[in-house]
């Protein structure tokens, strides 16, 4: 079996060495960056199965290296590790495409939870022999082989998440959604992260799709859930 490969980006030495002890003790690759600066060269030049991702970093902060790293690596699965425990913190590591959120000081135990449940996540298939698929609703169609979104004519950028979640709710047909299905579907675990992701990934894509456009297509089912309609 191939070894899975974590970056760990962690300022602070002490809970450095001791996280990654730790995760090689459980047969990961480890490779360990002190710095925002080194973390975002390293995830942004080479391939890894997961990355762990401290906040507060010396020279470039963890906002910036979640969102580089985002860019250049759609898919692979982000937690952010941080003593800001405050929602809009979460909130806005999410915007920049972070997948968890661990508040420290946490258990390695939970942290290997949140590792696993988010390497069990399906990860798309960018094979070029892919059969593609028109998803349609109204203006808004999902190219399900190249992973793009455009409503009008208009291309419409998308996080991974976002993506997700949107074709989630385009294949269910105007049926609704609940809160707990989407967050099983998305992050295959029912997780409370001390905000409400759902909701969050909701608006976001509210921001995206239906945002000065006269007719909407994403609504909700009070004390329900959320569907798409066109």
């Amino acid at each position: 079996m191939k070894q899975v490969k974590i970056l760990l980006v962690e300022d602070e030495p002490k809970l450095a060495g001791a996280v990654k002890e730790w995760l090689e003790e459980q047969q990961y690759s480890v490779d360990l960056a002190p710095d925002g600066a080194v973390g975002r060269h390293l995830g942004v030049s080479n391939v890894y199965n997961i990355v762990l991702l401290d906040l507060n970093l010396p020279f470039v902060d963890g906002f910036e290296v979640c969102r580089n790293i985002r860019s250049k690596h759609p898919f692979v699965p982000i937690i952010l590790l941080s003593a800001w425990g405050h929602v809009d913190q979460k909130i806005i590591g999410f915007d920049m495409g972070a997948d968890d959120y661990l508040v420290k000081p946490f258990d390695l135990r939970e942290l290997s939870r949140r590792i696993k449940a988010q390497l069990k996540r399906p990860q798309p298939v960018s094979s070029e022999s892919e059969s593609e698929e028109v998803l349609r609703v109204a203006d808004l169609e999902i190219n399900t082989g190249f992973k793009t979104v455009t409503r009008a004519g208009e291309t419409i950028e998308l996080t991974a998440k976002e993506y997700a979640l949107l074709e989630f709710l385009v294949r269910r047909k105007g049926r609704v959604a609940t809160r707990t299905e989407i967050a099983e579907h998305i992050w295959e675990i029912n997780f409370d992260t001390g905000t409400n992701i759902v909701d969050v990934y909701i608006n976001f894509l509210r921001r995206k799709i239906d945002r000065h456009r006269e007719t909407k297509l994403i609504y909700t089912k009070q004390g329900m859930g959320y569907y798409i309609k066109g």
